[in-house]
């Protein structure tokens, strides 16, 4: 699994260019999860909603995982859609042509958005592409960076921390 990650960008990506697996069943496999751990978060909600502009979901995964995480949280209405990796014809985060994707269909203009993500090696096509980018540095392994490389504007430990610091809520 690690070495599909590695090498193919997802696990589903080695396993369909390796194996001829079906994206749709290892998705509905691999999602069919309890999300009990996932916990409705009331200021993180309260903090989105007050961002200006479109917010948008980008995901290796696929939409209807992303909406049961979402609604698990609280979000479940505060994003304007989800780009998934069937919208990404399976070329997942971090090949640029799933951020060209994403910017053709949803008319992002790279250069006003702000991309937020877990994983440092998914931040670079981002920003070559000239947005802003923001790394959620949760510690785990595949999070892929020891130091802040020049693709990463931001590195934050809690994302609500720091958009409370943006709205410079205190918390």
């Amino acid at each position: 699994q690690k070495g599909y990650f590695a090498d193919h960008g997802t696990t589903l990506s080695g396993l369909m260019k390796k194996h001829g697996t079906d994206p749709a069943e290892f998705l509905s496999f691999v999602h069919d999860i309890a999300l009990d751990r996932i916990v409705h978060d009331a200021p993180l909600v309260d903090r989105i909603a007050r961002l200006p502009g479109r917010k948008l979901v980008f995901t290796n995964g696929d939409a209807a995982y992303a909406g049961r995480v979402l609604a698990r949280l609280g979000l479940g209405g505060a994003f304007d859609g989800v780009h998934d990796i069937h919208a990404m014809n399976y070329v997942p985060k971090p090949d640029p042509r799933s951020y060209a994707a994403l910017c053709d269909r949803w008319d992002v203009a790279p250069r006003r958005a702000l991309f937020v993500d877990d994983m440092a090696r998914n931040l670079k096509p981002a920003k070559d592409l000239g947005m802003t980018t923001v790394w959620l540095n949760n510690g785990s392994e595949q999070a892929g960076g020891e130091s802040c490389p020049t693709f990463i504007d931001h590195e934050i430990a809690d994302l609500g921390d720091w958009l409370a610091a943006l709205t410079k809520e205190t918390a």
